[in-house]
C-alpha cells in the first residue's frame, strides 16, 4: 500500500499574498456578468487566485468586494485578484477588443466549440460567464471572437456557473503553459 501524505503550505510553494501580487499573471480575464449569488462570485474569485489569471471584470448586477457573502467563499482572493467593475459589459469587451484580447463565451449555443479546442495562439483571452439561470444575453454573445461549450453527458445539460468558470480556466491556463 503506498503512502500518502498531505504537504504544507511550505511544501506547496504556496505564494504569499506581497509575492502573489508580484508574480506574472495568466493572459486570462474572467469576466461575470449579471452573476446573482455572491457566493459564485467568491468562488470564482478563489479559482481565478488559483489559476494566477489577470483579473476579474464584474459587470451588470453583479455584486463587488466587500461583501461577507462573497469573503465566505473566496476565503481571501477578493484581496489577491485583481478586480474592477463595468456596469456595461460591452463597453469593457470593445475595450478589452482593441487591446487584442479575444473574447471567448462560455455557453452552450449553435457553432461552440469545446473548450478543450482552444490554442496557444488564441491568448490573451477574457474568458465571460453568464447568469446561473439565463447564461449570456444574445447581445454580449453577438460581441464574442468564440464561444466555448463543456460537453453534457448527463441529463443535466448545464453546470453550476462558479464550476464550469473553474473547469475553463484551468483548462485555458494548461493550454497557454504548455505554450512557453
Amino acid at each position: 500500500m503506498q503512502g500518502f501524505r498531505k504537504l504544507s503550505g511550505i511544501e506547496m510553494n504556496r505564494l504569499s499574498v506581497e509575492h502573489y501580487c508580484q508574480s506574472p499573471k495568466h493572459p486570462l480575464v474572467l469576466m461575470l456578468h449579471n452573476i446573482r449569488s455572491m457566493w459564485n462570485v467568491g468562488s470564482m474569485f478563489r479559482s481565478a487566485d488559483a489559476a494566477r489569471i489577470e483579473k476579474i471584470i464584474l459587470s451588470g448586477y453583479t455584486a463587488t468586494p466587500p461583501r461577507k457573502e462573497i469573503a465566505k467563499t473566496a476565503l481571501g482572493a477578493q484581496d489577491t485578484v485583481v478586480w474592477e467593475y463595468h456596469a456595461d459589459p460591452l463597453e469593457a469587451v470593445c475595450s478589452m477588443k482593441r487591446e487584442g484580447v479575444r473574447i471567448c463565451g462560455l455557453e452552450i449555443t449553435e457553432g461552440s466549440r469545446p473548450y478543450t479546442a482552444v490554442n496557444a495562439g488564441d491568448f490573451p483571452i477574457c474568458l465571460v460567464v453568464g447568469n446561473e439561470v439565463d447564461g449570456l444575453e444574445n447581445e454580449i454573445l453577438d460581441s464574442c471572437d468564440d464561444v466555448l461549450e463543456i460537453p453534457q453527458y448527463g441529463t443535466k445539460h448545464s453546470l453550476n456557473v462558479a464550476v464550469a468558470a473553474g473547469i475553463a480556466l484551468f483548462e485555458l491556463v494548461h493550454v497557454f503553459r504548455r505554450s512557453v
